[in-house]
């Protein structure tokens, strides 16, 4: 596998799979074909990180503050936990977003280590230039890290069955992954990946 790759797991947390406080319709079943890639990704010495919501209680993105949304993934919550079937490799590095209460956090590049270092400062000391990137939800924090990473040059493979949608709106899924593809994102199953590798 090219050392010049990453694999991003994008906010596969408790509240967001079923059972949990904005649970993805299905959205466990991206756990198995993560924990596949997740090790190969460290057995060749691929990076392997992943990405939190670690919402403040008062953020304007819940409801009683007038966002979207339910409260979820409050930090240190058992829903702000990694699903318990997610193997993620030792040495992950795992980074948080929506920690600011005036913001959404949408994208994993609004994310940041423990040492305050943002994701597009971790990829580029890394030397990535393709993220392989799966998770929830297809049509907000995938969507919005998979365009990010493509604004920034990065060649980007979606891992069409370990991503879930919410479909606030039916259709949302899809229409993301539409949009995915213009900005110039391409799909792969995560075993079909591996085939190939």
């Amino acid at each position: 596998m090219d050392l010049g790759t990453a694999l991003l797991i994008v906010d596969v947390q408790s509240d967001f799979c079923p059972g949990g406080a904005l649970s993805v319709p299905a959205g466990d079943r991206v756990v198995g074909p993560l924990n596949r890639i997740a090790r190969r990704c460290a057995e060749a010495g691929v990076p392997v990180l992943a990405t939190r919501d670690w919402h403040l209680p008062g953020t304007r993105h819940f409801r009683e503050r007038g966002g979207p949304w339910p409260p979820h993934c409050v930090q240190g919550s058992p829903g702000a936990d990694f699903h318990p079937a997610l193997r993620l490799p030792e040495g992950t590095l795992v980074i948080s977003k929506g920690t600011d209460p005036d913001t959404d956090g949408y994208s994993a590049f609004e994310a940041a280590d423990a040492d305050g270092r943002d994701l597009r400062e971790i990829l580029a000391s890394l030397g990535v230039r393709r993220l392989l990137i799966g998770g929830l939800a297809t049509d907000y924090c995938v969507r919005a890290s998979v365009l990010e990473a493509r604004r920034m040059g990065l060649d980007v493979v979606v891992l069409a069955d370990a991503v879930a949608g919410v479909d606030m709106a039916p259709g949302d899924s899809a229409r993301a992954l539409d949009e995915m593809e213009r900005a110039g994102a391409t799909f792969a199953g995560t075993d079909e990946f591996l085939q190939r590798q």
